[in-house]
């Protein structure tokens, strides 16, 4: 398969390997929690952060959990004032950092830093993504030939699915010296085979070519033709007469379009009352009744998209500016109609859609109204930087905090908004709640140089369980007595660490006892000290089967 190469590919290959997982800290005032809930990770959430550190600090929870995974990644026009600030050590990165990506002619490396950035955002995502998930990007003309690319290398060119069109425009722009752009894409990958899309809902257009022309009690149905475009040399099995039971006439197909059914399927139809001989009953060519109640519960999405259906790009901005009012100026967010098919064909009703580049937050509008309407428990993952561009930095606008959680809790609430005539409404709210959380400091550090803030014994012991299993762990399976954080694959996982700058708890003899009573053939012990001589630990070993010993933080494995 060919690939794609970029200045610092190398480098960033396996830079998802090396990010450091970092804590989420979840702020309870600015989370929109119903009365007596709590502040969780399980349920909605707005993470504000760089969402490469975020998608890592998520991996302990939900690898392999989410469904349906939408972005809005910067199309690199060069208007959009994105900054690249992934902290890389060889000298090219140090060169690009915290510079805005200029525009085409300007800045030789523009395609580079833009697949530098997106490259290990896309491994975090393939591994945050079900086995049976979808993932759907909307980009331009800019970079969609560098993303299919990157796409086939991480997601396999065998889990392409379409490249879908979306009318985000509905006039023509007299302005354009060239051609008027009228559509952006959305590139569709699967994560494997599993994946089934969901139906769409079927229009009243095509329901209402369902009609109830002589009270069957099956209901509606459509008139379908009889006949098909083959010949009487083709398909003579199909050329044969029909007795129409009203007038006892014998009716034949043309013998350039025969009949579409065998003469035994005609009979079954016959006796079923499926055949329609016209109004009057007395037609010399049937038609067949194909009944509403027996076609499929929706409809095929399709790869067009239009503005009505879809929405555009003009009501997208209305909507939000009606919601947030003047701050939502200059932003350019998605349409509702948009992420509202994306996350029907995508998602089912108990499933959990991700949005990495969450802008303002549509994909969370999105999913409540769809629950709202359909009583689903959809559950949505947000992240926002606080600052996504240079403006916004410079005017200290924390766009996570002040537009994304804004809207999110504003559409949950209700709000009164104001028309394009500046009359003010009421909009109710859908219902929902989310916790927000920011990305704060690192996991791991220099052992005990972390100062006072050292890790909890949840967070590193979520964190060693995933990094050992690829799973996420069971608050059940935890024994505090022993230290036991949870089993998989025939092995046990022991942490003994306590969340204290003065004390630390050793492998000692008295871990070894509840080691040997442990059925389990391998044993991974995570300790601050070992106080076990290795002659102990090796004739243990020879009694009770493998003992793994690890340092806490030292030889926490990161890959």
């Amino acid at each position: 398969m060919p690939v794609l190469t970029f200045k610092g590919k190398t480098a960033v290959e396996n830079h998802h390997h090396a990010v450091p997982h970092h804590v989420l800290e979840v702020d309870r005032g600015l989370s929109e929690l119903a009365k007596g809930e709590k502040p969780s990770l399980d349920g909605n959430l707005i993470i504000e952060g760089d969402n490469l550190l975020a998608l890592k600090a998520l991996l302990p929870t939900h690898a392999g959990k989410v469904k349906c995974i939408y972005i809005d990644p910067p199309y690199n026009t060069g208007n959009e004032g994105w900054i690249y600030n992934d902290n890389l050590t060889q000298p090219q990165f140090k060169e690009w950092i915290g510079k805005v990506v200029g525009k085409e002619g300007e800045d030789a490396c523009r395609h580079d830093k833009w697949c530098c950035m997106m490259y290990p955002r896309l491994r975090l995502l393939w591994e945050l993504l079900r086995d049976d998930g979808s993932i759907w990007i909307s980009i331009d003309d800019n970079e969609v030939h560098h993303l299919r690319a990157l796409m086939d290398e991480i997601f396999g060119e065998q889990n392409f699915i379409a490249t879908v069109c979306w009318q985000k425009r509905y006039a023509v722009s007299n302005d354009e010296d060239k051609l008027s752009p009228l559509h952006d894409f959305i590139v569709v990958y699967q994560r494997s085979g599993a994946f089934s899309r969901n139906f769409l809902p079927r229009t009243a257009a095509q329901d209402s070519a369902y009609k109830d022309r002589d009270n069957d009690p099956r209901g509606p149905w459509r008139i379908e033709n009889f006949t098909c475009n083959k010949t009487k040399e083709q398909r003579p099995n199909l050329y044969y007469p029909i007795k129409n039971p009203n007038t006892g006439e014998e009716c034949w197909p043309d013998e350039r379009n025969v009949w579409r059914f065998s003469r035994t399927y005609a009979e079954e139809l016959l006796t079923d009352n499926r055949i329609w001989w016209g109004r009057d009953g007395k037609s010399s060519v049937p038609s067949w009744k194909n009944f509403l109640s027996e076609v499929q519960v929706g409809r095929v999405p399709s790869t067009w998209w239009p503005h009505e259906e879809a929405g555009h790009t003009d009501a997208a901005k209305k909507e939000v500016v009606e919601i947030l009012g003047d701050i939502a100026a200059t932003l350019t967010p998605k349409p509702v109609d948009l992420l509202d098919l994306v996350v029907r064909i995508g998602a089912g009703p108990g499933d959990v859609v991700l949005d990495s580049f969450a802008g303002s937050g549509t994909t969370a509008h999105a999913v409540l109204a769809l629950n709202k309407a359909d009583t689903g428990a959809r559950r949505f993952i947000l992240v926002q930087r606080a600052h996504d561009n240079k403006d916004n930095e410079a005017r200290g606008v924390n766009v996570c905090m002040t537009v994304t959680a804004e809207r999110v809790r504003r559409v949950c609430r209700g709000y009164t908004g104001r028309s394009g005539k500046g009359k003010a409404r009421k909009i109710p709210g859908l219902g929902g709640s989310f916790t927000y959380a920011r990305v704060g400091r690192p996991l791991l550090g220099e052992h005990r140089n972390w100062g006072e803030k050292l890790p909890s014994y949840d967070e590193l012991a979520r964190y060693i369980f995933f990094t050992e299993t690829g799973r996420e762990l069971d608050p059940k399976q935890r024994n505090a007595k022993t230290g036991k954080i949870g089993e998989h694959g025939g092995a046990s996982y022991y942490l003994l660490y306590a969340a204290d700058a003065k004390k630390s708890v050793p492998l000692d003899q008295k871990v070894l006892d509840v080691l040997a009573k442990d059925r389990n053939p391998r044993k991974v012990v995570y300790c601050e000290k070992l106080w076990v001589h290795r002659e102990d630990l090796a004739k243990k070993r020879q009694e009770i089967g493998e003992i793994r010993t690890m340092l806490v933080p030292f030889q926490v494995r990161t890959s």
